[in-house]
């Protein structure tokens, strides 16, 4: 199998990348626990906001930069919200 332009280390981070996603779901759909769900739900953020990064460069086109800027600081507020939530929720 070869994708033009992505050479042998370029398919492994991304059979790589495509395991922490199929994990983290997995994760996000079993759980145990709400905190588990959380941090799987942060880690997907945090593998979607490598993506938009890893686009912006592979298309060269700087707009992709600034969305995942604010991703990134969109999920981390949300990711916030959720454990203050849970936090006063144990309380």
């Amino acid at each position: 199998m070869s994708i033009p332009g992505i050479g042998f280390a370029g398919l492994t981070a991304l059979g790589l990348v495509m395991l922490a996603i199929i994990l983290a779901t997995a994760r996000l759909i079993l759980g145990p626990s709400a905190p588990d769900r959380v941090v799987a739900a942060d880690t997907l953020g945090v593998i979607t906001t490598a993506g938009l990064v890893w686009l912006a460069s592979i298309l060269d086109n700087g707009i992709y930069l600034d969305v995942a800027i604010v991703y990134a600081a969109l999920a981390f507020i949300g990711v916030v919200a959720i454990a203050r939530a849970l936090e006063r929720q144990t309380d």
